[in-house]
């Protein structure tokens, strides 16, 4: 039996809503051949089982041979392809605007030259309103290319027009292109290597994000350009742990929005994203109140089904809303609280299994480890720091795979599971120094650790003192506290001094949040 995920026809058919797959039966069977009732026939009993088995599949369709299987399913999955698009087209302002360029392409083969201007000169004007820039420079080539077949009385000013339509168009593509691809080799920095550790990462990512940062007339961008003016600077921002700019920009991106409400329509994926990082943003600087605003606004975006209307949507805006959920609880102390929010999220991730990337799932697995080790219950908290630990892929989240070992130290440490922890640290030690993370913040907490089994109980809470004493100079120091942004060790320290739950101490300093 072949393994469901590994069939990408069954899985499409299985992700199908019912008014899809009504869709896709009539849509196959408006010919009335008999392809369409074998494409129907295959179709409802790969929808009918619940794992892909070829063999149960040739069983149940007796008109298809094993050696057609193969070419059948091949067709079948670009005939759901083609009744998807049908069905969809209506919502997708980019997708018709396509058609109308095949359309175009048609009647232009045809020798319909006006007819085939007519309509991309309509196309175009729909393109430049709804902001699909290279599509309007795809439209103008055409235009040129007829234009220059088929000769008016008005070629020379119609020549000037086209000649000055794309070189406009042309440039705004490559600052919006240049913005674009700086944004996504920024975020692609992040998910590799985190914040800044040091000043050479500083000077690395600044010098980078100058050289490639293009020149603007920054009071004429379009909307992309202003979109990923902005998200570029989110993410530099947020490496380099400017978290204010980091904020100044976020808020500015979902107001971007808020102005063009066409576009958070049209651009659903980027309007909920720009939320995402204005949570994040508010999150770092522990600003409360407006997070907990901004969060009621995406609780209640996630109802709007003209912002979440497929599935693509639905698993963006779980995602982002279930890590801000986790995050509230991080910063009101109710660590207990949140874990009763686990089950539920586990239920959805295994629902959204092949949908969530795996940089997704190692967070969540470190928030969920973070929020047991605050309830005081450590097992479960190594549980889910195993599952990062052992993860084959190291070079993802590499900030991650670090601080989940040092926390599943001290979580060893808490449950006094302390017979293995000299090789456990020796083990950490040696995989931080791979990854290049060694900080004094690691390297206090493995030297206290590594002397817990020669300090004599008496004294125990004066060691605890001496390394809070140490820890909260760092904290001081912006690159030495970057081991803070991932675990709120101090509070920690605070409850053994103090003798009492680490969800207590983090719920005195929440009080004193804005």
């Amino acid at each position: 039996m072949a393994n469901p995920k590994q069939d990408s026809l069954f899985e499409l058919i299985k992700s199908l809503t019912k008014s899809e797959k009504r869709h896709f039966r009539m849509f196959v069977n408006r010919s009335g051949n008999s392809e369409g009732v074998k494409f129907v026939k295959l179709f409802d009993v790969m929808d009918s089982i619940k794992h892909y088995d070829d063999k149960l599949i040739l069983d149940k369709v007796k008109s298809i041979k094993k050696e057609q299987l193969s070419n059948q399913k091949a067709n079948l999955f670009k005939q759901i392809l083609a009744s998807l698009k049908q069905f969809h087209i209506g919502h997708h302002v980019d997708m018709q605007l396509r058609e109308s360029l095949d359309h175009a392409k048609l009647l232009y083969n045809k020798g319909f030259y006006k007819q085939a201007l007519k309509l991309l000169d309509k196309a175009k004007n729909q393109a430049k309103d709804t902001k699909h820039h290279a599509l309007v420079l795809e439209i103008l080539e055409f235009e040129k290319m007829i234009e220059s077949q088929y000769i008016t009385r008005s070629i020379e000013t119609r020549a000037e027009q086209l000649t000055n339509e794309v070189n406009e168009t042309s440039d705004l593509l490559v600052s919006t292109h240049q913005l674009s691809n700086l944004t996504l080799n920024l975020y692609s920095l992040f998910l590799q290597k985190g914040y800044a550790k040091n000043e050479d990462d500083f000077i690395e990512v600044t010098t980078y994000f100058k050289a490639n940062f293009p020149k603007l007339d920054m009071s004429n961008l379009s909307f992309y350009e202003q979109m990923y003016f902005h998200q570029c600077q989110i993410w530099y921002n947020n490496i380099v742990q400017n978290f204010p700019n980091s904020y100044k920009h976020a808020k500015a991106l979902v107001d971007l929005f808020k102005q063009n409400q066409d576009m958070a329509t049209k651009q659903p994926v980027l309007f909920i994203k720009s939320y995402s990082n204005l949570l994040t943003a508010l999150f770092q600087l522990q600003y409360y109140s407006v997070f907990c605003e901004v969060l009621n606004e995406v609780e209640e975006l996630s109802k709007n089904k003209d912002i979440v209307k497929d599935l693509n949507t639905e698993v963006l805006i779980f995602k982002f809303m279930w890590v801000s959920k986790i995050n509230k609880a991080f910063m009101e102390g109710n660590f207990e609280e949140g874990t009763y929010m686990v089950p539920k999220l586990l239920k959805k991730l295994n629902e959204y299994e092949d949908k969530i990337d795996p940089e997704r799932v190692l967070l969540f697995y470190y928030k969920i480890a973070t929020l047991y080790f605050g309830s005081g219950n450590n097992r479960k908290a190594i549980f889910y720091l195993n599952k990062i630990i052992y993860f084959k892929d190291i070079s993802l989240r590499e900030d991650i795979h670090c601080f989940a070992r040092i926390l599943n130290l001290i979580a060893h440490f808490e449950d006094g599971q302390d017979f293995h922890l000299e090789y456990q640290i020796k083990s950490t030690f040696q995989f931080i120094g791979k990854m290049n993370d060694q900080q004094a913040v690691q390297k206090e907490i493995f030297n206290f650790l590594r002397k817990t089994g020669k300090i004599k109980p008496n004294q125990l809470k004066q060691e605890f003192q001496l390394l809070y004493d140490r820890l909260e100079i760092l904290n001081n120091n912006l690159y030495e506290r970057r081991p803070f942004l991932y675990l709120d060790i101090l509070s920690w320290l605070k409850s053994k001094i103090e003798n009492r739950p680490v969800q207590e101490v983090v719920q005195e300093k929440f009080k004193t949040l804005k």
